[in-house]
């Protein structure tokens, strides 16, 4: 098979004059270097197409692809992640991992929350600030936790987004409003243990792989998986599988989530426990980076004894499934 690749390198961003944290969720070339790889000890024949602009010039020219393994994040937008996977439609050609309506939604938290909640799926009670305005409005139990409503990588998330008092709500979200320029996300903040769970595979045949516990060391930022501490997850965070009954609990949320809001072929899901031990959704990640060493999902893998070219093996085979009618 002839697989495109799409993606957005960071390097082009940052050569363009775009900010460290903006550029957060886009990729290395290792990332890039380590996907091709294993695609092509699949036996597939790789080409490299790059960001969305530069897809869209080799689709002007004639040129076409079996199949696009496409981890394209988009800059502008609020359906940023949606544009690769439309554009693909439009010209029929197949692509891994979801498609443009559960991207643009995912990348909402507010509504997939809401979606998720309708599934009964537990998630934490919930307020989007669109403006200023709205902070008044904002009626929940404190402590809560704030962050930018489409963002991912722990961007605008730092010891500050726990929220203890009417101040500091109206500080935090005026904050992330003017920076981020997009509404704000205040939900009850969750106390509990903090999981990601795995996912590979659509529908019925989606399974959790692997279920991650992410500990915070003392040097870390408080209260939560922030930029910051992602950045350098070496040495403020410390990664563990699950425990069996732990592990059957965060797995039974995360594929209930996965399953209702329709993602494909694989990624992750964010679940934490709340004071009673209960676990709760956090958010669905349906684009995972997949940077062979530092990305969470190839983590958990890593921690299962589950190699990089395997996960990729079983995204291909997931999204292949859907040209003969499999899945």
């Amino acid at each position: 098979m002839i697989v495109g690749m799409t993606y957005d390198l960071r390097q082009d961003y940052l050569d363009a004059g775009y900010g460290l944290e903006q550029t957060a969720e886009f990729d290395k070339p290792d990332t890039i270097a380590g996907i091709e790889k294993a695609l092509q000890d699949l036996g597939h024949e790789t080409r490299r197409i790059g960001h969305i602009k530069s897809l869209v010039g080799r689709l002007a020219a004639g040129e076409r692809w079996d199949m696009v393994f496409n981890i394209c994040e988009g800059m502008f937008g609020t359906g940023r992640e949606a544009q690769v996977p439309a554009l693909l439609d439009a010209f029929e050609i197949p692509y891994t991992f979801s498609g443009p309506l559960v991207l643009a939604l995912t990348l909402d938290k507010g509504m997939t929350k809401t979606l998720v909640r309708s599934f009964g799926v537990p998630t934490p009670d919930f307020a989007v600030v669109a403006a200023a305005a709205d902070i008044a409005a904002v009626d929940l139990p404190f402590p809560l936790f704030a962050k930018p409503l489409a963002e991912g990588t722990g961007k605008g998330i730092d010891a500050r987004s726990k929220i203890d008092s009417r101040g500091q709500l109206a500080a935090v979200c005026l904050g992330l409003l003017e920076r981020f320029r997009q509404p704000v996300l205040v939900e009850t903040y969750l106390p509990g243990r903090e999981f990601t769970v795995g996912i590979t595979g659509s529908g019925a045949a989606a399974e959790a792989i692997g279920v991650m516990e992410v500990m915070l060391n003392a040097e870390a930022e408080a209260h939560a998986y922030s930029y910051i501490n992602k950045e350098q997850y070496e040495e403020k965070v410390r990664y563990a599988l699950a425990q069996e009954a732990d592990a059957a609990a965060c797995a039974e949320v995360a594929l209930r989530a996965w399953r209702g809001l329709g993602c494909l072929d694989g990624g992750r899901v964010d679940v934490k426990m709340d004071r009673d031990g209960v676990v709760n959704f956090i958010e669905v990640n349906p684009l995972a980076g997949l940077n062979p060493v530092h990305s969470d999902l190839p983590i958990i893998c890593r921690l299962r004894g589950i190699p990089f070219s395997e996960l990729i093996a079983r995204i291909m085979a997931s999204a292949a499934g859907r040209l003969t009618g499999e899945k």
